[in-house]
């Protein structure tokens, strides 16, 4: 596997997105269990004042560059990281894999008029995935890990958490090995995309790295201001960051 490298004191895996969804592919043939961790801007920025998030994350087996900006960013200070890796478009490549090899799914997350309507997507989409079982993402943390027996139970052998950060972050610490399954990944507000709930950028929006403005115009009111300010809040994080990085000119010698 391609070895880690540091941005913003995380470690992140410089995979391309086939590396990826053929080391999640390993996994399951090898019955071995990762955990995968998506970081964008956002959530780079948010790691930097909450401990427990930071910690969920950096204890992920993989963790990938799901914004642009990311990629970016590390371009910028000398890190390669290959591409972008978007949680959504690893979610489909991995559905699709695993009707093609027969592997069963459990979806976890979304209010339940969304599941259902992201479950009739999937079906038509995916008439041959085995989906082992599914569960709306609203639950009291007293029944999380009932919630992992559940889908121990189930056979899943990929587990994907459509459920907001850092709630997904942290039921993937506190009980992903416990779920049996061997990939988990959180896959956010993916559930949404797929029920027709929301919709995602076009894939130009996506390249300039505006993906982020795209939620802002449908969700303005929730989602303008926290944009705005993570994204200058990890604006400035760069820019010192490279400031850090950049060696000092020499001081001339002066005469006296």
């Amino acid at each position: 596997m391609t070895g880690r490298q540091s941005l913003f004191g995380v470690a992140l895996d410089a995979l391309t997105m086939d590396e990826t969804v053929q080391r999640c592919l390993d996994a399951v043939r090898r019955a071995e269990q990762i955990e995968i961790g998506m970081v964008n801007a956002a959530k780079l920025v948010t790691m930097r004042r909450d401990p427990r998030l930071a910690e969920a994350v950096s204890g992920c087996d993989l963790v990938l560059a799901d914004g642009q900006a990311v990629v970016w960013a590390g371009r910028v200070l000398g890190v390669r990281l290959p591409e972008r890796v978007a949680g959504i478009d690893l979610f489909m490549r991995l559905l699709a894999a695993a009707e093609t090899e027969q592997i069963p799914v459990y979806l976890l997350g979304a209010q339940q008029a969304v599941l259902e309507k992201m479950l009739h997507q999937i079906s038509v989409r995916f008439p041959g995935l085995r989906v082992a079982g599914s569960r709306n993402g609203y639950f009291d943390d007293c029944d999380q890990e009932a919630i992992a027996d559940a889908v121990r139970d189930s056979g899943a052998r990929l587990l994907f958490l459509g459920m907001t950060s850092p709630k997904k972050e942290i039921f993937t610490a506190a009980h992903g090995k416990r779920t049996g399954a061997h990939v988990v990944h959180g896959v956010g507000g993916s559930f949404d995309i797929l029920a027709g709930v929301t919709r995602r950028a076009p894939l130009i929006w996506q390249r300039m790295g505006l993906e982020w403005f795209y939620r802002t115009l449908q969700e303005p009111r929730r989602l303008g201001r926290r944009y705005l300010t993570t994204n200058a809040a990890f604006l400035a994080m760069t820019v010192r960051e490279l400031i850090r990085r950049t060696p000092s000119a020499p001081s001339a010698n002066r005469s006296h």
